[in-house]
């Protein structure tokens, strides 16, 4: 097949991934209709990229509506659990060239930068876990302001008795249940 077909049905596989996902949890996003999801994803084709490499390491990207934020819409990884692909990871560069045993393949960070995008923030895995339960049986990183990172330390979320947690460790840690999650903005209000 030339290349330029591949290409070309990739996307149209994606979008229709998206748009069943979309209808299948309509808690994520209400009010909103598909169409003006895709209209938004046709005109900027690098946001598609971004969903693409999402899907592929197992993120699972769905429509979030920011609660309180009239026209603000997102997409983040949705997977109920950090995704697979995305696993046993230091923080950052730092924490990762810190260790002086075992090394895990890569962060958290420098995957998230090479997916196109980067980790959910506080405030966002927040708004994430307002739609769902999402890591019941993992963790994820969560993007760390620079003073908790300058004393060595990351934040990272999970779910557990109901109730949505952050927490910290050392950024060099990494376990095989924690990974992390990714957004970006879609539409602005």
């Amino acid at each position: 097949m030339p290349k330029s077909t591949q290409s070309m049905s990739k996307p149209t596989n994606l979008l229709e991934i998206l748009r069943e996902r979309f209808e299948s949890f309509p808690q994520r996003h209400p009010n909103l209709a598909w169409e003006t999801i895709e209209h938004h994803l046709k005109n900027r084709p690098e946001w598609l990229s971004v969903l693409s490499r999402m899907e592929e390491s197992g993120g699972e990207p769905d429509v979030i509506q920011v609660p309180d934020m009239q026209g603000e819409v997102w997409f983040f990884d949705c997977a109920a659990e950090s995704p697979a692909g995305r696993r046993s990871l230091c923080y950052d560069r730092a924490g990762l060239e810190s260790r002086k045993d075992i090394q895990p393949a890569n962060t958290a960070v420098d995957m998230a930068r090479e997916l196109g995008t980067e980790l959910l923030n506080e405030e966002q895995y927040g708004w994430l876990q307002e739609t769902g339960s999402y890591d019941l049986k993992t963790s994820s990183w969560i993007l760390t302001p620079p003073e908790i990172r300058k004393l060595g330390g990351a934040l990272f979320g999970d779910k557990r008795y109901g109730r949505s947690f952050i927490y910290h460790n050392g950024a060099q840690s990494f376990y095989a249940a924690r990974g992390f999650r990714v957004g970006f903005k879609l539409i602005s209000s």
